[in-house]
């Protein structure tokens, strides 16, 4: 029998797709027809899976202003979005950042603004926060995995932090960095991606409104196992393009390097945009089953928000630039 060490999985293999997603809703229509009243073994820790908190930081944040670009879509409950995530420094099964990342240390946090900038710089989380008035805004989010949420995430527009270090003529990409502590994330230790992760934006997606810097959601600051202390939100992408625990930004000439694609380039392209019409190389992206629902529903291309978008890729064919 072939057995393999933790290291040797693909992260694809270890987590598991459809039939794990909405697990609450399946035990509702599975217990009512009595199905599992004697579950036990493998069986019943599936169904009652070690209890995770739902809680977040409990720091309240000061919205100042409306909720421009929101979505009028019922919100995912707070304990599907806190309890239910991919953030494999902390482990790769989606119970996994909430048991784990409880202790994570977010404080104090700073942000390295370097490369094609006149103005390169390092920013405390407080002074980021002070740049510009915080916004809820209520955005879809898309996974690569077939599944969505509709989040009250809180922030500002990226372009306000970007104007500020006002980037040279040869700033044409940004590049963000994530936390790497090897200490307080367990999930490093095995292995597979490239650690630190990297993402990146071309500089017109970067400076579009619907990018936000982001700090929080439902109204409190972010929950660690969701990106605290900050992160990116770009919801017309799948959601591993929106960087968690931002540490460092930077500003190339050239199109940069990032984790997914690095790893796996056939499955996961460098814009990674919401396309129906592209299917994974491993399971169809025509459909999504939202957090909450038991359902599946058609993906919208870009996740939505084609009219605010699609003009960013005017020209483009995106078959090839997936």
């Amino acid at each position: 029998m072939l057995i393999k060490k933790p290291s040797e999985f693909r992260y694809s293999e270890i987590t598991p797709k459809d039939w794990h997603l909405n697990r609450r809703t399946f035990l509702v229509g599975v217990a009512a027809a009595g199905a599992i009243a004697a579950a036990s073994g493998p069986v019943a820790r599936w169904l009652s899976p070690p209890a995770v908190s739902a809680q977040g930081q409990g720091k309240k944040l000061a919205v100042a202003s409306k909720r421009p670009f929101s979505s009028s879509e019922k919100m995912t409950s707070y304990d599907d979005v806190t309890t239910y995530n991919n953030y494999y420094e902390f482990g790769s099964d989606k119970s996994a950042p909430a048991q784990y990342a409880k202790n994570f240390k977010t404080s104090p946090w700073t942000v390295g603004i370097e490369g094609e900038v006149a103005k390169p710089q390092r920013f405390s989380v407080d002074d980021l926060m002070n740049l510009a008035p915080l916004e809820e805004r209520i955005y879809r989010h898309r996974c690569v995995e077939a599944w969505s949420i509709v989040v009250p995430w809180i922030g500002f527009p990226l372009s306000n932090l970007i104007k500020r270090v006002e980037p040279t003529s040869k700033a044409k990409y940004v590049q963000f960095f994530t936390a790497h502590s090897p200490a307080q994330m367990p999930g490093l230790k095995y292995g597979g991606l490239d650690w630190p992760y990297r993402e990146g934006l071309r500089m017109d997606e970067a400076m579009h409104p619907l990018t936000i810097l982001c700090f929080g959601l439902y109204g409190e600051v972010l929950p660690n196992q969701n990106g605290a202390p900050l992160r990116t939100i770009i919801p017309w992408k799948y959601g591993f393009k929106s960087t968690k625990s931002i540490v460092q930004i930077r500003f190339v000439e050239s199109q940069p390097a990032t984790s997914w694609n690095a790893y796996a380039p056939k499955e996961y392209g460098f814009y990674s945009n919401v396309n129906p019409q592209v299917s994974h190389p491993r399971w169809s992206q025509a459909t999504e089953r939202r957090l909450g629902e038991f359902g599946k529903r058609p993906t919208l291309m870009f996740n939505g928000y084609a009219d605010q978008v699609a003009s960013l890729y005017s020209g483009m064919d995106l078959k090839k630039y997936y």
